[in-house]
């Protein structure tokens, strides 16, 4: 017999959303939780999400690669098919170094040091690296860039040359501008209570960075290694000018758009929410409606 007096239990399936202060704990309770692993754990999920990141890009190429579609077109559909990346890393579970900077939550309330943060990013960071790296040397032997008469290696080459083109400062902000919207993809995810609302969630923010033209660390570890390699043995078309797909070129790129991605998921983000649902309530959330 049950007991009359006992409090109600929730039921077993529950559609609403997380609030958003609900999702404030949770994403602490995560950083945590990710700023603790053992780093050789860190280290191999950070593998399968440079490669799941990898494969987004690789969707996005096919898109990009079709010059019969407008430039709205591609950068739109193609940003849609290249959130296939962050679905990969939220649903299927990886360690990826652009939504980890959502660890300064965990920091910022006391409960991750420093140190056990930026090991955390580190280790991250360069498991992404490995992942995409081992992706693009399997793309490259499958000869995957050699579809759509050669278009799809055509488009690596331009996408690279784009993204090494510019100057480190608009990289920085591009980073900056781009962290903001993964981070808020992944926030969003977090509200979500099934694998559909997930990658609902995440599809709109991550297309529009991709649209946008933005820079994202991780994506670029893939297109920039590809175009280099791709280079190597020649295969460059006669009026294709490739003279700044280099090693340095890579390092160009790479290095403001990690700071910018750190300040614009770390400090536009992740403190400013922070702000918000500790600094300025304290222990006593608004109900989030």
């Amino acid at each position: 017999m049950s007991d009359r007096g006992s409090a109600p239990q929730p039921p077993i399936f529950n559609l609403q959303a997380y609030s958003p202060a609900e999702i404030k704990e949770a994403v602490e309770k995560v950083g945590v939780k990710k700023a603790n692993l053992p780093p050789l754990a860190s280290f191999m999920l950070a593998i399968v999400a440079g490669g799941g990141v990898g494969f987004g890009a690789l969707y996005y190429t096919i898109v990009a690669s079709d010059a019969d579609l407008s430039f709205a077109t591609v950068r739109v559909v193609g940003g849609v098919v290249f959130s296939l990346g962050l679905a990969l890393v939220l649903v299927g579970g990886a360690e990826l170094f652009t939504g980890n900077n959502l660890i300064v939550m965990a920091w910022a309330s006391g409960k991750v040091s420093t140190g056990t943060m930026l090991r955390n990013w580190t280790i991250v960071w360069l498991g992404n690296l490995l992942g995409s790296l081992g992706l693009v040397v399997l793309v490259f032997f499958s000869h995957h860039l050699d579809m759509n008469d050669g278009a799809i290696g055509l488009s690596i080459l331009k996408t690279a040359a784009g993204k090494i083109r510019p100057d480190m400062v608009t990289l920085f902000v591009k980073g900056i501008l781009c962290n903001v919207l993964v981070c808020a993809a992944v926030w969003l995810a977090y509200a979500g209570r099934s694998v559909t609302d997930k990658i609902v969630a995440v599809i709109l923010p991550v297309s529009a960075f991709i649209a946008a033209g933005f820079e994202h660390c991780v994506a670029n570890m893939y297109f920039l290694p590809l175009a280099w390699l791709l280079i190597q043995p020649g295969h460059v078309p006669a009026n294709f000018d490739a003279s700044s797909i280099t090693i340095s070129g890579i390092v160009h790129n790479l290095v403001p758009v990690t700071l910018g991605n750190i300040v614009g998921g770390a400090g536009f983000v992740g403190a400013v929410y922070w702000a918000i649902y500790k600094a300025a309530f304290g222990a006593s959330y608004p109900d989030g409606k």
